[in-house]
């Protein structure tokens, strides 16, 4: 034990969070593997939309953990208290009208994706303001560098959903999506845990300043406008799949999916690495570019060696990782995971310029994720047509990074 507490205390907070959000989102990838091998393609395709759709309002909750990180750094005293106040009030707000409007269109979301009921959609409305409040909390560890506490809230919520929710479909005879949606409302309960809501009026009389609350709103529009943007790009196709597909078609493609969003998700975590060091390199006036090619030759060669594995043996992931009802999709396996790599190494661009204050290639994923929407939208006669014209998709795109990122450079060297 005194060997166990003198390592924990040689490990930083930054690093024992980093190490926590690896656990996090390995055990968010077995929730969806477990899922898929224990439903079966077709009641799959419900659970992985739920799965999206929590997803699509990340945007939100994201840039809510995001402002709130920011601003509890910069603000202070009263000014503090009147933002923290506020967000919160946001939270709610913003919770509860999009779990209104989630559950007035409950039953039209069930026709336009094709579930077994529209409960489910109900069930997870109604967890959606609790999902916004935690973002909040979270941003407020965040801001003040309690990564400890930050990461007890992804710990609480992840395992709880995992345990829960497996919990529920082997003992509750139920429908799989409403113990699905009823396993993720109860995971914002936990994520709420460990909190620090003491003091927080939400109706307090405490307002910010018309120049403050501009700038509150200037940084909440422009991080919700990325953020869109990556949402739309990672996730739209599994939207759009469910509705133009039947259900064991549309679940087929959510396990592809999954695992071709490996190199997606591995090259985030090096990308929390990429923007600190390109604003510190900024700062103290020296080049930013060799950090850039460093990592998009690390993620590039890393997104080569899955494409290839899962072009040299696709069979044998889909099994290993899903089953043999999963098989039939092992050849599209290595295409999307080359359209996700496509996107991993035009997303290192896309942080790279944000890290330096330039929004173009904001613009640019924006433009290409409609782009992706509106070619699935016009060719989807087979899954193999969705993900070829995602491969063109995110060739545009990272060639239009690589096209912004060689004139900025043609511009410094005059």
């Amino acid at each position: 034990m005194t060997a166990i507490k003198l390592a924990l205390n040689k490990i930083s907070p930054q690093q024992l969070f980093m190490g926590s959000a690896l656990v996090v989102n390995g055990g968010n990838y077995l929730y969806n593997l477990l899922l898929g091998r224990l439903l079966g393609p077709e009641a799959f395709a419900d659970a992985a939309l739920l799965v999206t759709l929590l997803l699509v309002l990340s945007f939100v909750g994201m840039t809510f953990q995001l402002a709130t990180t920011k601003f509890a750094i910069l603000f202070t005293e009263s000014t503090w208290v009147a933002f923290k106040d506020t967000m919160y009030r946001y939270a709610v707000f913003f919770g509860v009208a999009t779990g209104i409007l989630i559950l007035i269109f409950a039953e039209t979301l069930q026709s336009f994706f094709q579930t077994q009921n529209s409960w489910m959609f109900a069930i997870f409305a109604l967890a959606v303001p609790l999902y916004f409040v935690m973002s909040v909390n979270r941003g407020r560890f965040q801001g003040g560098q309690k990564f400890i506490k930050l990461a007890g809230t992804y710990q609480t919520e992840m395992w709880s959903r995992l345990l829960l929710t497996f919990a529920f479909l082997w003992f509750l005879p139920f429908n799989t999506g409403i113990l699905i949606a009823i396993g993720i409302g109860l995971s914002f309960i936990f994520g709420l845990f460990p909190s620090n809501l003491k003091g927080v009026r939400i109706f307090s009389q405490n307002k910010l300043t018309a120049p403050e609350l501009k700038q509150v709103w200037v940084f909440i529009g422009l991080t919700a406008g990325y953020e869109l943007t990556q949402i739309i790009i990672n996730n739209s196709d599994v939207l759009l799949v469910k509705h133009f597909f039947e259900a064991e078609r549309a679940g087929l493609y959510a396990s592809l999916a999954l695992i071709g969003r490996v190199v997606y998700f591995v090259a985030w975590m090096f990308v929390m690495l990429l923007m600190p060091a390109v604003m510190q390199k900024e700062k103290d006036g020296e080049p930013t570019a060799p950090i850039l090619f460093k990592y998009v030759f690390f993620i590039g060669g890393l997104s080569a060696l899955i494409v290839l594995a899962c072009y040299l043996m696709p069979e044998t992931i889909i099994l290993l990782m899903f089953g043999e009802q999963y098989i039939s999709v092992a050849g599209l396996l290595w295409q999307y995971a080359l359209a996700t790599s496509l996107f991993a190494v035009s997303n290192i661009f896309a942080y790279y310029f944000l890290s330096l204050n330039q929004y173009a290639p904001v613009i640019l994923s924006g433009v290409l994720g409609l782009s992706q929407v509106l070619l699935i939208s016009l060719y989807h006669s087979t899954l193999e047509i969705v993900v070829q014209v995602q491969i063109i998709a995110m060739v545009a795109l990272l060639v239009a990074q690589v096209l912004f990122f060689v004139s900025k450079m043609g511009k410094i060297k005059k």
